[in-house]
């Protein structure tokens, strides 16, 4: 995206104009972080829901009832294809809005996009609080996953051309970490509301509207970024939108004549941009931008940290302890978060990458071992009995 935050000196680094550290920008950047806490909400509160008894007592009595006649664990029991879709309808539709918002986020701005992506994660909550049928369930996901799809796509952005250079490893991190604590604040609902007979998932579910109302709140009196302003013709609002951020008596002329050549440099560039992105010289940074989140992906991290709760009941935990297991991943999570926002900007990306890639293989092999081995504990003895 263009703007002075991303134009580059001879020295290879990223303009520095001497932007510090103002309460407007610290504000702006935290009210726009904060669509962290939708995604991460809605993480830590649908795995926890859909382990719920009184969930699925209201929407999936037979599943109930087989895991009620499990021997020693609920290994598979979990396996139902109207489940399946109340928990992926989200990611499906999810991809729909980031798709939708990339073709209008240029025209209506970052902050607009923001404000869309909370208002239909706000409906989606209401909607699913409110849910008598699967139908309605399912409506409510889609509406969720638009607004994460729109959200998603503006937030980290926003942040990467707002925040002053010096300080941007930093604020970026700012979203990750309101997503971790959203998925903490809702396992900690979820530990709490499976206490409430009847309707404790709709009060799980329903909650998901107040860190919407946050973002929409945020984005209403938030400033929309000084590029996205520039790209869209309005020169006056984005000068008075940099000095907002930047704070009274700064002097803005430098990084406004910057985002003003890196907007004009990628309106000169814009024609045959996806052709240009296959040629040799631009190829390393092409494989590395498919490569690190595809992977990222297939880890299983994201998958691990929905279902965790229905992972710790698969190997043996019962339903408070899950819900608790699931609180402790959330507050490591933060943990780690914290430290790397914190390292950042002092020893580089690339050393992060690293440690991260590391602690991420001796965790998933210690996994695989925990699980294996249960498996065998459990699954294999059942099976050689029904042989005999």
């Amino acid at each position: 995206m263009p703007g002075g935050a991303f134009l580059l000196n001879s020295g290879g680094m990223a303009a520095d104009h001497g932007g510090g550290l103002t309460v407007p920008v610290v504000v702006t950047c935290l009210m726009a972080a904060s669509g962290g806490l939708i995604f991460g909400y809605d993480i830590g509160i649908s795995g926890g829901v859909s382990e719920m008894e009184s969930f699925l007592e209201k929407f999936f009595p037979g599943l109930l009832k087989t895991a009620a006649h499990a021997n020693k664990d609920v290994y598979c029991i979990y396996n139902n294809q109207a489940l399946t879709a109340f928990t992926s309808s989200l990611y499906a539709f999810g991809m729909v809005g980031t798709l939708l918002a990339s073709r209008v986020t240029r025209r209506l701005g970052r902050q607009a996009i923001m404000l869309i992506g909370g208002t239909l994660f706000l409906a989606g909550a209401l909607v699913n609080a409110a849910a008598a049928n699967i139908a309605m369930l399912i409506v409510g996901r889609m509406l969720l996953g638009l607004g994460l799809g729109f959200s998603g796509q503006a937030t980290p952005v926003y942040l990467a051309e707002v925040a002053p250079p010096r300080w941007r490893g930093g604020f970026i991190s700012a979203f990750p970490l309101f997503i971790s604590v959203g998925y903490l604040v809702a396992n900690l609902i979820n530990y709490g509301t499976s206490r409430i007979p009847g309707w404790g998932w709709r009060l799980s579910l329903g909650l998901a509207a107040v860190p919407a109302a946050v973002m929409v709140a945020g984005a209403a009196f938030i400033p929309d970024t000084p590029s996205s302003l520039v790209l869209r013709g309005k020169h006056d609002d984005a000068r008075a939108a940099l000095q907002r951020v930047r704070g009274k008596g700064v002097d803005i002329g430098a990084e406004f004549a910057d985002i003003l050549a890196a907007a004009e440099h990628a309106r000169r560039n814009e024609e045959g941009a996806f052709r240009r992105i296959l040629r040799r010289e631009y190829r390393p940074y092409l494989v590395m931008a498919v490569a690190f989140p595809v992977f990222l992906n297939l880890t299983g991290v994201a998958v691990t940290a929905f279902f965790s709760p229905i992972l710790f009941r698969t190997v043996g935990f019962e339903s408070d302890a899950a819900l608790m297991g699931a609180v402790i991943l959330g507050v490591m999570n933060i943990g780690g978060i914290l430290a790397s926002g914190f390292a950042m900007d002092r020893y580089g990306r690339k050393l992060l990458f690293v440690i991260g890639g590391a602690l991420m293989f001796t965790c998933q092999a210690n996994a695989n071992f925990i699980y294996t081995s249960h498996y065998s504990l459990i699954v294999l003895p059942r099976t050689n009995t029904l042989e005999s």
